[in-house]
């Protein structure tokens, strides 16, 4: 974002590390069908605030689509990868009408190197650039929840270390083509395993922060409302919380870091 110091009071981004963000925003290309999609709000925000119209936004776990449909909002190039062949045929037909953004969408696995490295250099040369200028990243809770039944895919993954390497993997797989100074970020929530609760946000915050080149320069708090497996059973899941001795999650987190 270029900061203008004149009009610096009308920039409606949040900056603070606690997001109460209300309903997920509508309309356009939004649409909340696909489990585990992050609201848009947080894409919008982030995209806005580190990168300017013609940057491209990179992003390794695609979904549904949420961040392309923020980029072409804003005037951003995108580079999109995704596991799940049926999700990726889907947001491709929906992204059929577009012609104000260059962008690319790879059925690809983003820990391949070999492979995912060849898909980010044949976009950037088809755009006329050699590196990006963010990378955002939202990636499976473990394996809360499948997406595909391919082995490769890191909710089919059984081992915690094993998903916090692979992940890390497709985090440096990314970063690699980002520009020096410029950020990234994750959007990662926690989970209970066994009665306690797995940390996985800290887990992969730390494995990033000791295997790639960066600083950490925010922890976010975000509010989670309107989760899909809770809609309609929120008197359900407040009585099973009251009777068991932990607390019933209502936050994910954003980690921003800045590529040394």
């Amino acid at each position: 974002m270029k900061f203008d110091k004149e009009h610096w009071k009308e920039i409606d981004i949040n900056i603070d590390s606690l997001w109460l963000i209300g309903p997920r925003a509508k309309g356009g290309k939004r649409e909340n069908i696909y489990h585990g999609n992050f609201v848009p709000q947080i894409p919008d925000h982030l995209i806005r605030r580190y990168t300017n119209e013609g940057d491209i936004v990179l992003e390794p776990f695609m979904g549904s689509g949420t961040t392309l449909y923020e980029c072409e909002s804003l005037a951003r190039n995108y580079i999109g990868f995704d596991i799940n062949k049926d999700i990726v045929s889907h947001v491709e037909e929906k992204m059929n009408d577009c012609e104000t953004i260059k962008y690319d969408i790879h059925y690809c696995d983003a820990t391949d190197a070999e492979l995912a490295h060849n898909c980010i250099r044949k976009s950037l040369k088809t755009m006329g650039k050699q590196r990006v200028d963010f990378v955002l990243a939202h990636p499976p809770y473990w394996d809360i929840i499948k997406f595909t039944d391919c082995k490769e895919d890191l909710s089919n993954i059984i081992e915690l270390d094993k998903f916090i390497n692979q992940f890390t993997l497709a985090m440096k797989n990314m970063v690699e083509f980002l520009r020096a100074g410029k950020h990234f970020a994750i959007v990662v929530g926690d989970l209970y395993r066994n009665q306690e609760v797995v940390p996985l946000g800290f887990y992969l915050m730390y494995s990033i922060r000791k295997q790639i080149k960066c600083k950490l320069k925010g922890i976010v708090v975000k509010d989670m409302v309107g989760n899909r497996g809770k809609i309609g059973m929120e008197a359900l899941w407040r009585y099973r919380t009251l009777k068991s001795d932990t607390f019933l999650f209502k936050h994910e987190y954003i980690f921003v870091f800045k590529k040394g």
